[in-house]
């Protein structure tokens, strides 16, 4: 176990740590993210009951178009400089290198999570800092890694992998996004919490399950 953890932290360390270097990732979903923002500020004129309305729409929408982005990006650096081929190679499980990803993957989405609901929450005038409402933010970015991970290492292994990874990915995380939109839109109305229980329990459901997923067949996705 001492050596499956080591293993995930330096996968995790080696993509933050390439990342600061370059910064060309974060920099590409970010500069995304606020184009889609500012494009839907512009687009909808809208009032402010109805702005705050589809606040949690357009921001699930704004996170999962940038993550895409994100993890195209993110499978297809191992590809170009077989760093894949290298992690394969190490003796260590394979899911450490999935569970690794992962986690790195999430720590890009939320960086630009970070950035982005600032922005959001001045051009809208909406609240979006509330505990209830973070923390769907966190269970719905892991959530949406762990699925864009795993599908990510499929599409990496064929050519047109930029076409193929949101055709893969979409219809598996339809359930997610719908039940994020509901959770978040209900913390925001000030909803109790019986009423968005069942959309939250989605969204662990995909976090518990997802990664239990990974583990099983990413060995078998990379090997193919």
């Amino acid at each position: 176990m001492v050596n499956y953890f080591s293993a995930l932290f330096s996968i995790l360390r080696k993509d933050l740590a390439v990342e600061w270097r370059s910064r060309q990732l974060l920099t590409a979903m970010l500069v995304f993210s606020v184009l889609i923002i500012l494009i839907f500020n512009f687009a909808l004129e809208l009032d402010a009951r109805l702005r705050a309305e589809v606040s949690a729409g357009v921001l699930w929408a704004t996170f999962a178009f940038a993550g895409t982005l994100g993890l195209n990006r993110s499978m297809a650096i191992e590809k170009e400089h077989s760093s894949l081929d290298g992690l394969l190679l190490a003796p260590v499980d394979r899911s450490a290198i999935y569970f690794g990803k992962t986690t790195a993957n999430t720590v890009f989405i939320l960086v630009v999570e970070l950035f982005t609901l600032p922005i959001y929450a001045v051009l809208y005038n909406v609240n979006l800092f509330t505990p209830g409402f973070l923390i769907v933010i966190i269970l719905g970015s892991w959530a949406y890694s762990a699925i864009g991970t795993l599908l990510a290492a499929m599409a990496a292994q064929a050519r047109n992998r930029e076409l193929l990874l949101p055709v893969l990915l979409f219809p598996v995380l339809i359930p997610v996004l719908v039940a994020a939109v509901r959770a978040s839109t209900g913390i925001l109305d000030g909803l109790e919490m019986v009423y968005i229980w069942p959309s939250l329990n989605i969204i662990i459901a995909y976090g518990l399950i997802m990664p239990v997923l990974g583990y099983m067949f990413f060995d078998l996705i990379v090997k193919d």
